[in-house]
């Protein structure tokens, strides 16, 4: 089938905005927890692609800077809905947490810490845990059908978790072990699984030759680059034109606008660097309030790199200029996510179209599905970090660069929620949002009981 015989939607345009708008509710617990949501609702039970096809657009992603779960999802709306597609998806990904997060940025610059504020996202901390548990057992159970993949993800979990070997070279030897392995024994990173459905997922309603696709050319790259990298800093010109080169808003523009492209291997990556340059640097915010940004960021919708809103919105409410503190504040954080997330559209509309046509490339194929596998290893590397520090009041390095937490600081009243959680997940089946309430409401009482822990 060529491009032209392709049609534009192959799913409703109305009922891939609910879908997508319904995922955005959802997206909690970090990229673990967001791709498994759209794990789901599109392969699982609407069943609009396949298992391998989803895998293979995950494995690009991975591969990219920025939030890997906001990407996949702009490639799978590009999928189904070509253009118009990625763009309502990707917007639809970061609308709710950019919503909350400036509602809560402006609540905590208004309010400060409040007993109920407080307990309330103590309540959602470990219950995020469990989630994040949850979607490394259902990456994990799909991509990972043979000893050899299993090998990988462990493989990759160790060199992060005790030897600290950057993220990047993790996911290059996973690549270039996969490739190598396809030219010795290709049987052992052989995914499996027959044509759109594999590697153990329902056989989707939507054949692969339906959805959409790009012929790659020099004019469509051309076209989206101009155009992305206009989007992309144009708004950051007209802040320095209006406000000047040395304004808050010029420096948090082009910050944020170079984390954007250093983003590899997740939020946590590159927050250490924000941090130190935000709080050390910029001034903008202190330390405290970083880390209590961070918690904020943890307990909304969306990814986790959406912290730098709360960020910018510190930043600028306290440096505002001739501007009054609430409007520098809102301005500054619709800049910031901006600068951040644009460059996502760019890359997965650049690139997804040559990916594409290398589906059929059996080595590349190897080499992702080796990426994949270390990926279960990278989430479950995630998971631990933040499970120590979240049921923990200390944790200090132990050997090599361990995580080791110290045993007799255990916060029971978080332990206890996250235990609750993790039944009504893996036991009663209850759905992620039910879970956060119940868990918010437990912190809650806690909180206003005086527990420990919150």
């Amino acid at each position: 089938m060529t491009t032209t015989d392709t049609p534009r939607d192959v799913v409703p345009l109305r009922d891939a905005v609910r879908a997508w708008f319904l995922i955005s509710l959802q997206t909690f617990g970090g990229p673990a927890g967001q791709i498994a949501v759209m794990q789901r609702h599109l392969v699982d039970e609407r069943r609009w692609i396949g298992q391998r096809r989803f895998l293979h657009a995950l494995n690009y992603c991975m591969l990219l800077p920025g939030p890997e779960a906001q990407q996949l999802a702009i490639y799978v709306g590009w999928l189904l809905n070509g253009l118009r597609g990625g763009l309502i998806a990707g917007t639809l990904f970061v609308l709710p947490g950019l919503v909350a997060l400036l509602a809560l940025s402006a609540i905590y610059v208004g309010f400060g810490d409040t007993t109920v504020v407080t307990a309330l996202f103590a309540g959602l901390a470990p219950a995020v845990v469990a989630v994040v548990a949850q979607a490394v057992w259902r990456v994990g159970s799909r991509a990972l059908n043979s000893r050899v993949l299993v090998g990988f993800a462990v493989a990759a979990f160790l060199a992060l978790a005790v030897f600290a070997v950057p993220f990047p070279l993790v996911i290059a030897v996973a690549a270039l072990t996969g490739w190598g392995l396809h030219r010795w024994r290709p049987e052992l990173v052989t995914s499996g699984g027959g044509h759109g459905g594999g590697s153990g997922g329902p056989e989707p309603l939507i054949s692969d030759d339906a959805l959409h696709h790009d012929r790659p050319s020099v004019r469509r790259t051309s076209a989206i680059l101009v155009i992305g990298l206009i989007a992309w800093f144009l708004p950051v010109a007209l802040f320095a034109i209006t406000t000047g080169v040395g304004s808050v808003f010029t420096q948090q523009g082009l910050f944020f606008s170079g984390t954007a492209v250093v983003t590899f291997g997740g939020a946590y990556a590159v927050l250490a660097f924000v941090a130190q340059r935000a709080v050390e640097h910029y001034a903008w915010l202190s330390a405290g309030d970083m880390i209590r940004g961070l918690a904020l960021a943890e307990s909304t919708p969306g990814p986790l790199i959406m912290v730098v809103q709360f960020v910018a919105f510190l930043g600028a409410f306290h440096n505002p200029g001739s501007l009054d503190p609430w409007v520098a504040g809102v301005l500054a954080s619709l800049l910031t996510t901006w600068v951040t997330f644009v460059p996502c559209f760019l890359f997965i509309l650049l690139g997804a179209p040559y990916v594409e046509r290398l589906r059929g490339n059996h080595a590349l194929s190897a080499a992702l599905t080796g990426i994949t596998a270390a990926v279960v290893g990278v989430i479950a590397n995630l998971g631990l970090y933040f499970a120590v520090h979240t049921l923990f009041g200390t944790v200090t390095t132990g050997p090599l660069s361990l995580q080791v937490p110290q045993w007799d600081t255990v916060r029971w009243t978080p332990l206890a929620i996250a235990v609750i959680a993790a039944l009504l997940i893996f036991k009663a089946k209850w759905s992620v949002l039910r879970v956060l309430g119940v868990s918010a409401l437990l912190g809650l009482l806690a909180g206003l009981a005086g527990l420990p822990g919150i």
